[in-house]
C-alpha cells in the first residue's frame, strides 16, 4: 500500500478548514481476478481502451484514468481535448498527480500537482450486479485551489446498501482553470469544463463498470457543492446528470461566482505578480503578448503568482485584506456560466433534477476557536463582545448580542461559532433549499453529530467541542487518513448517511428500507423540513429557528 499524505503542520488559519480535503489514497494491491471468481473483473475496456483496476474487499478501484488530453504546452488555457486512445491495458492500479496547485497550507497535496492532471478514479462493487448501478460523480472541495479526486477513497458509498458506481474527478485548479484576465485568450471557467468532460466520459463509459449512464448523481462539497451549483445553471452540462447533492455550499448566496469585471480585476493581480501585466514596456498596448507572456511563464511561477495575489470579495473591488481562500470563483461569461447560480436558481432557471441539499451544525466552530489555538487562552466573555463590535457585524452589534447572548451558550467560543456559522453558511442553506423547493424535489438536512472525529494532527480547543465543523462531515462518507477514526457510535451514523445517499442517487429520493423517514423539504412545513443526522437522533429539526433564519434575513446587508 502506498500512502500519500498532505503537510499536516499546527493550524495556521480557521480558513484553511474550508479547504481541507482528505489526501490519503491506495495505490492498490490486488491483481486481476482469477479466471473462474464470482467477481467481477479488474481488466475494464472502455471507450478509449482498456484499464487494469485492482479488487480488495468488497470493491474494485480503478485509477488514474484519463478523461482528456493532458491540458500541457499548447494545451495550456484551452478547453478539454479527446484523449488519445490505446490498445494496451492502461496501469490503473494507483493514482496519477493531482492538479498544480499551492503549497502553502496544510492541505496541499505533497509535491504540488502538475498541470497533466486530467484524471478520475472510479470505485464500483467487487461482486457482479443483475441490474445497472447508480452512478455518483464526485467533486471535490478546496475553494477551488486544492485538492484532488483521488483523495476520496469511495469504498463506503460504492459497497452502501443500495451499491453505487462512484467516480471522484480532478480538475483545473486556481489560475489553470478559472482565470480570467485581460489580454489573456482563454475561455473562462475551464474547470467547469473539465468537470464536464468528465460527465461526458461517464456517458460513454459508465456501462463497462457496471454502471447506469442514464442515472448519474453530481455531488460536490464546499467548492466542489459550488461547482454543482453552477452545472446545475451551466448549459453544457445539460443531460449529463440527472440527480444533485450539494453538501456545505449555498447556491443561493453571495459567494458562490464572480461576475467577469471580478475576475478581470483579480486576473489583473496575478498577471502582475507572474510580470505579464499590461503595465510593463514589453508588453504594454498589445494584449497578445500578455497572453504570449502568461503562456510562457512556467507551472510553478503561476502557482505562486496566484498564491502572492490578494482576492476581491464577491461583490466588492480587489481588497489585500480579503479572505485568500476566495480567490477563484466560476465566472459568470454568458456561456459555460450564463449567469450568476444564486439568480438562475431564485428564478427556476436550471436543471430542475431532485437535489439533495445541506450543510454541517457547526461550520464555522474551527474559526470560533482560533484565539484559543493561537493564545492557548479561552475566548471570555468580553472578547466575544469585542469580536461582535469590531468585526464585520459592528452595524448591527447590539442586535447580534441581543440574539447570541453569550450565557446562552456553553462558552463564549461556541456563541462566536453560532453566529458565523448562522450568518455565513446556515441562512444561505435556506435560502438556497427554499429557492431550489419551488421549482424540484429537495431533501435537506443539517448534520448535528455533537462531537465528530477531527483532523488528525492538528490542534484543536481544548475549552469546548467543535461539533462537526466545515468538511468533517466528510469522514462519514470516504475513507481517507485526514481524520481520525469514527468511534462505534460515529461508524453507525455513517452507515445510515450513506445508505440515505446511495438511496438517493439510485431513486431521487433517500429513504429506504430500515431507514428513518426524510420527508422532502417545503417551506410550508419549516418545523419538519429539514433532516437532522447525529448519532443520538435522526429526524426532523426545526433548522430556521435553530439558526435563527429571520433574524438574519431582518438584518441590514451592512450586516
Amino acid at each position: 500500500m502506498s500512502i500519500r499524505k498532505p503537510r499536516v503542520t499546527a493550524l495556521a488559519s480557521a480558513a484553511v478548514l474550508a479547504t481541507l480535503a482528505a489526501t490519503v489514497t491506495t495505490a492498490g494491491a490486488a491483481g486481476a481476478v482469477e479466471s473462474g471468481s464470482s467477481a467481477a473483473p479488474t481488466l475494464v475496456t472502455t471507450a478509449e481502451g482498456p484499464v487494469q483496476g485492482t479488487a480488495a474487499g468488497a470493491v474494485r478501484t480503478f485509477q488514474g484514468i484519463p478523461y482528456a488530453a493532458a491540458p500541457t504546452g499548447e494545451r495550456r488555457w484551452k478547453a478539454p481535448q479527446s484523449v488519445r486512445r490505446w490498445s494496451k491495458p492502461l496501469d490503473a492500479t494507483a493514482p496519477r498527480s493531482a492538479c498544480a496547485q499551492p503549497t502553502d497550507q496544510p492541505i496541499a497535496i505533497a509535491g504540488g500537482g502538475s498541470e497533466d492532471c486530467l484524471h478520475l478514479n472510479v470505485t464500483t462493487p467487487a461482486a457482479p450486479r443483475s441490474q445497472r448501478l447508480p452512478v455518483i460523480v464526485w467533486i471535490h472541495g478546496g475553494s477551488f485551489t486544492y485538492g484532488d479526486g483521488a483523495s476520496y477513497r469511495a469504498a463506503k458509498l460504492a459497497a452502501a446498501r443500495q451499491g453505487a458506481v462512484v467516480v471522484t474527478v480532478n480538475y483545473r485548479l486556481g489560475a489553470f482553470g478559472f482565470l480570467t484576465a485581460p489580454g489573456l485568450r482563454a475561455p473562462a471557467n475551464l474547470g467547469l469544463l473539465d468537470q464536464q468532460a468528465a460527465l461526458k466520459w461517464v456517458r460513454r463509459n459508465a456501462g463497462a463498470f457496471g454502471g447506469d449512464a442514464r442515472n448519474v448523481t453530481l455531488m460536490g462539497q464546499s467548492g466542489g457543492g459550488y461547482s454543482v451549483c453552477a452545472q446545475l445553471v451551466s448549459p453544457g452540462a445539460r443531460g449529463l446528470f440527472h440527480k444533485a447533492v450539494v453538501q456545505s455550499a449555498g447556491c443561493v448566496g453571495p459567494d458562490g461566482s464572480f461576475t467577469r469585471a471580478q475576475a478581470e480585476a483579480r486576473g489583473r493581480i496575478v498577471a502582475k505578480a507572474a510580470q505579464c501585466d499590461d503595465t510593463r514596456n514589453d508588453v504594454r498596448d498589445d494584449a497578445r503578448t500578455v497572453d504570449a507572456c502568461l503562456r510562457a511563464t512556467g507551472t510553478a511561477d503561476l502557482v505562486k503568482a496566484s498564491v502572492a495575489a490578494p482576492a476581491p470579495e464577491p461583490g466588492s473591488a480587489p481588497d489585500p485584506e480579503a479572505d485568500p481562500h476566495n480567490r477563484y470563483r466560476p465566472v459568470v461569461d454568458g456561456t459555460v456560466l450564463p449567469e450568476a447560480p444564486a439568480s438562475a436558481i431564485a428564478a427556476g432557471r436550471f436543471a430542475r433534477v431532485p437535489v439533495l441539499h445541506g450543510s454541517t451544525h457547526d461550520e464555522m466552530s474551527a474559526l470560533a476557536g482560533m484565539k484559543e489555538l493561537t493564545t492557548g487562552e479561552p475566548l471570555t466573555t468580553e472578547g466575544y463582545a469585542e469580536a461582535i463590535r469590531s468585526g464585520r457585524f459592528k452595524n448591527n452589534a447590539a442586535a447580534v448580542l441581543a440574539e447570541y447572548p453569550a450565557s446562552a451558550y456553553p462558552t463564549p467560543s461556541q456563541a462566536l461559532s453560532a453566529v458565523l456559522t448562522d450568518s455565513e453558511w446556515s441562512t444561505a442553506a435556506l435560502d438556497t433549499q427554499r429557492a431550489l423547493a419551488r421549482h424540484t424535489s429537495v431533501h435537506a438536512y443539517d448534520f448535528a453529530e455533537a462531537s465528530s472525529p477531527y483532523f488528525k494532527d492538528v490542534p484543536r480547543p481544548k475549552s469546548y467541542s467543535l461539533g462537526t465543523g466545515h468538511m468533517v462531515d466528510l469522514a462519514y462518507f470516504f475513507e481517507n487518513g485526514l481524520f481520525e477514526p469514527l468511534n462505534t457510535a460515529q461508524a453507525a451514523l455513517s452507515d445510515t448517511v450513506t445508505a440515505y445517499w446511495s438511496r438517493f442517487a439510485a431513486t431521487g429520493q433517500p429513504n429506504g428500507p430500515g431507514l428513518p423517514a426524510w420527508k422532502s423539504f417545503t417551506s410550508h412545513t419549516p418545523r419538519v423540513s429539514v433532516q437532522r443526522l447525529a448519532s443520538d437522533r435522526i429526524g426532523p429539526t426545526d433548522f430556521a429557528a435553530d439558526h435563527h433564519h429571520a433574524f438574519w434575513k431582518s438584518l441590514t446587508p451592512a450586516s
